[in-house]
């Protein structure tokens, strides 16, 4: 009856359309009235997933996020990837699906590189002809993989839940990463020669390598980052600190697109994003608790394990299970909800750990561009103009390219641990 209350009480609250941390909560409040629990359960289980120094990085990363978009990283990024595919046809196409790699590594944010991408790329794109559907679904999809490229929030939240290494995931996150931004590039090729999209100019060698210094105080922020965890000389929490502090150095004095002026403005919106994602974090772990102390999650694992023992099947349940899940809850809360549910699975079947989590990852960045949440589809639909409808159906090639992606990391995991070993 436990299981019952939690579920469906939060599916009921979720489809009104109360936003997914208060459904979470509501649904909490009422299992711990059900269940005869103390009422300062609720309040202590809370503050006891928020107490995490790991869980430190997320603040940190969102504050370096803030620097950077304010920074003018990002338009440097871009004009240096264009001199070195501006001859190509189709350029602007490929500056995206590059630039999603780069991105991703510097911000750690699906859907704030999709907006940065949106805001810059879409107007250029239908300037010079692109379609309007493709320009748009290829920007939420390039921006999504922000999740699986190092260093990634999302990575965070799961390195804490499952308790493994963060630095690890990181590796492993960047093979899976840079496939499917090169699946995109060589994508974005086949459509600008059918197309007949236009080239935006050659750039010589003087002026790209111009181009590269000045993008060259942003290209290395994930190699500190990423080195700098991998090495042992910060924690990904530190990590968090050294990021921030770079980003502010580069805005302030290399670049100098931030004033003093500005520096509340990005504080608060960093501070209203962590906000958000600890509610978010705290509200899951609370009703995470609740179905365990229901052995929920164990019901739900020896279900799983009930249907086959065949490996194969399994990790393709997994898959369409996390799908499924993906398409109905983001990936912080589908993060701290499943993997008490799933990993269990995964051991089971002497599945590596940090290979499940980018399982995990890649079917999630998946969700940011599925119905009906689709995070990174609405945002870029919102500042595109594109409607969603048109989006979700030039969206399908690059759901099949993540797809792909997916079966080759869920099985042949060589081609991710090699990295991380």
């Amino acid at each position: 009856m436990m299981g019952f209350i939690l579920l469906f009480g939060f599916i009921a609250l979720m489809t009104i359309g109360l936003p997914i941390g208060f459904s979470l909560l509501l649904a909490s409040f009422a299992g711990i009235i059900y269940g005869n629990y103390p009422i300062t359960l609720f309040a202590q289980r809370m503050f006891t997933a928020l107490d995490s120094f790991p869980l430190m990085a997320i603040p940190l990363f969102m504050l370096a996020g803030s620097l950077m978009s304010h920074g003018g990283i990002a338009k440097r990024i871009l004009s240096f990837i264009l001199g070195f595919v501006g001859h190509f046809q189709g350029s602007l196409g490929h500056v995206v699906a590059i630039s999603s790699v780069i991105l991703g590594g510097v911000s750690g944010s699906g859907v704030a590189n999709t907006a940065v991408l949106s805001t810059t790329m879409f107007p250029e794109m239908k300037r010079r002809g692109y379609e309007e559907g493709f320009s748009a679904a290829l920007i939420a999809s390039s921006g999504s993989i922000s999740l699986i490229i190092p260093p990634s929030i999302a990575m965070v939240l799961y390195g804490v839940s499952a308790q493994v290494s963060i630095g690890n995931l990181f590796m492993a996150g960047i093979v899976p990463g840079v496939m499917i931004g090169v699946l995109f590039l060589v994508y974005s090729f086949y459509i600008a020669k059918k197309k007949g999209y236009p080239i935006e100019g050659f750039v010589d060698k003087k002026e790209r390598w111009k181009r590269f210094r000045d993008a060259s105080w942003c290209l290395i922020i994930p190699i500190i980052v990423i080195f700098g965890i991998r090495g042992g000389i910060f924690t990904p929490t530190e990590g968090g600190a050294v990021m921030s502090a770079y980003a502010f150095f580069i805005g302030m004095f290399v670049y100098r697109e931030i004033k003093l002026k500005d520096i509340p403005a990005v504080c608060l919106e960093a501070a209203l994003n962590t906000a958000v994602v600890s509610t978010i974090i705290a509200a899951t772990s609370l009703f995470s608790w609740l179905l365990t102390s229901a052995q929920i999650p164990q019901a739900i694992a020896a279900s799983i394990l009930s249907v086959t023992d065949n490996r194969i099947l399994l990790l393709l349940l997994i898959n369409l299970i996390l799908l499924f899940v993906g398409m109905f809850i983001d990936s912080g809360p589908a993060i701290i909800l499943l993997v008490p549910i799933l990993a269990p699975v995964a051991v089971s079947i002497d599945m590596n750990l940090i290979q499940f989590g980018l399982i995990m990852i890649v079917n999630l960045t998946m969700s940011l561009l599925t119905p009906p949440v689709g995070t990174a589809v609405f945002v870029a639909s919102n500042i595109s103009g594109v409607p969603v409808g048109t989006l979700f159906k030039s969206l399908i090639p690059f759901w099949g390219i993540m797809l792909f992606v997916l079966m080759l990391v869920t099985y042949i995991p060589i081609l991710t641990m090699w990295v991380v070993r």
